[in-house]
Protein backbone atom coordinates (compact mmCIF):
# COMPACT_ATOMS: atom_id res chain seq x y z
CA UNK A 1 0.00 0.00 0.00
CA UNK A 2 1.13 3.35 -0.83
CA UNK A 3 0.98 6.89 0.28
CA UNK A 4 1.15 10.12 -1.45
CA UNK A 5 -0.84 13.29 -3.24
CA UNK A 6 -1.89 14.17 -6.54
CA UNK A 7 0.33 16.32 -8.76
CA UNK A 8 -1.88 16.85 -11.31
CA UNK A 9 -5.08 15.57 -12.77
CA UNK A 10 -6.69 15.85 -16.15
CA UNK A 11 -10.49 15.20 -15.99
CA UNK A 12 -10.92 15.54 -19.74
CA UNK A 13 -7.98 12.74 -20.74
CA UNK A 14 -8.95 11.01 -17.63
CA UNK A 15 -5.59 10.61 -16.14
CA UNK A 16 -3.04 11.62 -13.80
CA UNK A 17 0.07 11.32 -11.59
CA UNK A 18 0.71 10.81 -7.55
CA UNK A 19 3.74 11.74 -5.81
CA UNK A 20 4.77 8.97 -3.61
CA UNK A 21 5.27 9.79 0.11
CA UNK A 22 8.21 7.93 -0.16
CA UNK A 23 9.45 10.38 -2.62
CA UNK A 24 9.78 7.54 -5.21
CA UNK A 25 9.01 8.19 -9.16
CA UNK A 26 5.28 9.35 -9.87
CA UNK A 27 2.75 7.19 -9.95
CA UNK A 28 -0.16 7.03 -13.20
CA UNK A 29 -3.20 7.59 -11.74
CA UNK A 30 -6.39 6.54 -14.00
CA UNK A 31 -10.10 7.44 -13.30
CA UNK A 32 -11.04 4.05 -13.46
CA UNK A 33 -8.77 3.45 -10.35
CA UNK A 34 -10.76 5.84 -8.15
CA UNK A 35 -12.62 4.67 -5.10
CA UNK A 36 -14.06 8.21 -4.88
CA UNK A 37 -16.01 10.90 -7.12
CA UNK A 38 -14.11 12.17 -9.19
CA UNK A 39 -15.16 15.48 -8.24
CA UNK A 40 -12.95 15.77 -5.60
CA UNK A 41 -9.88 14.69 -7.40
CA UNK A 42 -7.45 18.21 -7.14
CA UNK A 43 -3.86 18.69 -6.82
CA UNK A 44 -2.65 18.29 -3.56
CA UNK A 45 -5.02 15.32 -2.45
CA UNK A 46 -3.70 13.06 -0.03
CA UNK A 47 -4.89 9.58 -0.87
CA UNK A 48 -3.89 5.79 -0.56
CA UNK A 49 -3.15 3.14 -3.62
CA UNK A 50 -1.98 0.24 -4.47
CA UNK A 51 1.43 0.20 -7.18
CA UNK A 52 0.94 -2.44 -9.85
CA UNK A 53 3.73 -2.65 -12.64
CA UNK A 54 1.47 -0.66 -16.04
CA UNK A 55 2.88 -1.66 -19.44
CA UNK A 56 4.79 2.19 -19.10
CA UNK A 57 6.15 1.79 -15.81
CA UNK A 58 4.14 2.33 -12.00
CA UNK A 59 0.65 3.00 -11.52
CA UNK A 60 -1.83 3.38 -9.28
CA UNK A 61 -4.99 0.66 -8.60
CA UNK A 62 -7.75 1.10 -6.11
CA UNK A 63 -7.09 4.63 -5.26
CA UNK A 64 -8.92 5.96 -1.89
CA UNK A 65 -8.78 9.32 0.01
CA UNK A 66 -6.10 9.04 3.06
CA UNK A 67 -7.69 8.84 6.33
CA UNK A 68 -7.70 12.48 7.67
CA UNK A 69 -7.33 13.53 3.38
CA UNK A 70 -9.27 17.22 3.12
CA UNK A 71 -11.64 16.93 0.48
CA UNK A 72 -12.26 20.02 -1.49
CA UNK A 73 -15.87 21.86 -1.41
CA UNK A 74 -15.28 23.65 -4.69
CA UNK A 75 -18.25 21.90 -6.93
CA UNK A 76 -17.62 20.85 -10.12
CA UNK A 77 -20.21 22.05 -13.22
CA UNK A 78 -22.86 19.29 -13.70
CA UNK A 79 -21.84 17.71 -10.06
CA UNK A 80 -23.86 16.78 -7.40
CA UNK A 81 -23.40 19.07 -4.65
CA UNK A 82 -20.80 17.37 -1.82
CA UNK A 83 -22.60 16.90 1.52
CA UNK A 84 -20.34 19.36 4.06
CA UNK A 85 -18.52 17.57 6.96
CA UNK A 86 -19.08 18.50 10.59
CA UNK A 87 -16.50 20.13 11.75
CA UNK A 88 -14.85 20.91 8.22
CA UNK A 89 -13.25 24.38 7.82
CA UNK A 90 -11.88 23.27 3.96
CA UNK A 91 -10.37 26.13 1.86
CA UNK A 92 -10.30 25.94 -1.88
CA UNK A 93 -7.34 26.22 -3.44
CA UNK A 94 -5.93 29.89 -4.40
CA UNK A 95 -5.16 29.79 -8.05
CA UNK A 96 -2.94 32.39 -10.41
CA UNK A 97 -4.45 34.34 -12.65
CA UNK A 98 -3.27 32.47 -15.37
CA UNK A 99 -4.71 28.97 -14.03
CA UNK A 100 -7.76 31.06 -13.30
CA UNK A 101 -8.41 31.85 -17.00
CA UNK A 102 -7.69 28.86 -18.20
CA UNK A 103 -10.06 27.07 -15.69
CA UNK A 104 -12.76 29.91 -16.71
CA UNK A 105 -12.35 29.42 -20.16
CA UNK A 106 -12.83 26.02 -20.35
CA UNK A 107 -16.15 26.33 -18.01
CA UNK A 108 -17.65 28.62 -20.49
CA UNK A 109 -16.59 27.02 -23.47
CA UNK A 110 -18.11 23.48 -22.42
CA UNK A 111 -21.36 25.17 -21.06
CA UNK A 112 -21.94 27.99 -23.76
CA UNK A 113 -20.24 26.95 -27.23
CA UNK A 114 -21.96 29.79 -28.38
CA UNK A 115 -20.48 32.43 -26.52
CA UNK A 116 -18.27 34.79 -28.37
CA UNK A 117 -14.32 35.69 -27.86
CA UNK A 118 -15.45 38.88 -26.35
CA UNK A 119 -17.96 37.87 -24.64
CA UNK A 120 -16.03 35.26 -23.04
CA UNK A 121 -12.98 37.74 -22.20
CA UNK A 122 -15.84 40.72 -20.54
CA UNK A 123 -17.76 37.55 -18.49
CA UNK A 124 -14.13 35.86 -17.25
CA UNK A 125 -12.24 39.32 -16.49
CA UNK A 126 -15.69 40.07 -14.35
CA UNK A 127 -14.99 36.82 -12.62
CA UNK A 128 -11.64 37.28 -12.38
CA UNK A 129 -11.97 40.77 -10.49
CA UNK A 130 -14.82 39.61 -8.23
CA UNK A 131 -12.31 36.01 -7.07
CA UNK A 132 -9.50 38.70 -6.47
CA UNK A 133 -12.25 40.64 -3.94
CA UNK A 134 -13.04 36.81 -1.85
CA UNK A 135 -9.10 36.00 -2.12
CA UNK A 136 -9.32 33.14 -4.25
CA UNK A 137 -7.25 33.89 -6.78
CA UNK A 138 -3.03 35.54 -6.06
CA UNK A 139 -2.75 38.83 -7.37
Amino acid sequence: MGAGRVVRFDSSRGYGFIAPDDEGEDVFLHVNDLRFPEQYLRSGLEVEFEIEEGDRGLKAADVRLAEGAVVPRVPVVGAAPARPVEGDDTLCDVLRNAEFRQEVTEVLLAAAPTLTGEQILQVREGLLRFSRKHGWVEG
